[in-house]
């Protein structure tokens, strides 16, 4: 067989998972996987533009106080975007998006993701087909399959 030919083996995700994003700080965070959505989406219960020294920079707070990963931690990142996104609910809105890795089965895959807030949702993550068609198959009846791996190895 020709291996150019040979297609990538795909990683299957549960319906839920838990992952780590080792630049932000957090491990085990529940993420939910939507094929119906395109993008990336992390929560965050403050977010603002500050300028300091003549420099821009988009400041964010994760989760919030409600959530056991909360940690109140600031961030500030130079580098990022202001797009305009589809909800849930179909309506139009700003959002910033930042890249950051996060850890799939032992790979550190580094994305997109807008800063919402999803305090209101069960989940601080969800991950769109953006993500997923990176070599990923959604299997429905299991949770947390990258996880799980994770403790194996």
């Amino acid at each position: 067989m020709n291996l150019k030919n040979q297609k990538k083996k795909k990683l299957f995700l549960g319906r839920t998972e838990k992952l780590d994003f080792p630049e932000l700080g957090l491990i085990g965070i529940d993420a939910k996987i939507d094929t119906g959505a395109y993008g990336c989406s992390i929560h965050c219960s403050k977010i603002e533009i500050v300028n300091e020294n003549g420099e821009t920079f988009l400041h964010f707070i994760l989760l919030d106080p409600s959530h056991p990963a909360y940690n109140n931690k600031n961030f500030f990142f130079k580098e990022f975007e202001d797009r305009t996104v589809k909800n849930s609910f179909g309506q139009t809105e700003k959002r910033f998006i930042i890249r950051t890795p996060v850890l799939i089965f032992g790979k550190l895959i580094k994305t997109e993701f807008s800063l919402s807030n999803r305090g209101t949702l069960r989940f601080p993550i969800l991950l769109g087909r953006k993500l997923l068609k990176r070599g990923f198959v959604v299997d429905v009846s299991k949770t947390d399959l990258s996880f799980k791996s994770k403790n194996i190895n």
